[in-house]
């Protein structure tokens, strides 16, 4: 089973690769512009995905200035600062709460979600930039017919580590 994992989530990587590449991209230098304005970046993960969180601030390579975004009050938002969400699904209703609030105070940000249903409340079309996970189901079937093992922690965390890795190249690029 384990063997059948690892080549589905292999697959799971290649594709957000080859489908999202210009998204990390774009967004990546949109979460750059706030090191260029002295502002900050600030993360929030719904769910499981405080597993990127806690990578970013406490992992062996943090992401260079990045903050938790509080919540409670985005007060402390400034136009130079940006914001990266990650969230399991594009509908989560809270993620779709904060990215309305956001929009409205003109905070750029970038969301990482799979994209659910097409509908109007989509955090793909309220964000600046958009990268989907391209999660639909889980990735292993059972005896019955059902599906199980849906790594949407580890899928965020890739997408996490490329959107790091292309600051960190847009940066040095600054700095020289």
């Amino acid at each position: 089973m384990l063997k059948m994992f690892t080549t589905q989530l292999t697959g799971v990587f290649k594709r957000i690769e080859e489908k999202e590449e210009f998204s990390f991209e774009d967004g990546s230098r949109l979460l750059a512009q706030a090191f260029v304005g002295d502002g900050s970046i600030y993360l929030l993960g719904f769910g499981e995905m405080k597993a990127v969180e806690f990578e970013a601030l406490e992992g062996r390579e943090p992401l260079r200035g990045a903050k938790v975004l509080p919540v409670e009050s985005l007060d402390v938002l400034e136009s130079a600062d940006r914001v990266l969400l990650f969230t399991r699904y594009s509908n989560d209703r809270q993620a779709l709460d904060l990215a309305q609030m956001l929009h409205e105070k003109m905070i750029p940000f970038v969301a990482v979600s799979t994209v659910a249903e097409a509908s109007d409340e989509n955090l793909s079309k309220l964000a600046d930039v958009h990268l989907d996970l391209r999660l639909t189901k889980a990735l292993l079937p059972d005896e019955v017919g059902n599906r199980y093992g849906y790594p949407s922690a580890m899928a965020a965390l890739f997408v996490y580590h490329g959107i790091k890795f292309t600051i960190d190249e847009i940066l040095t690029e600054y700095e020289e």
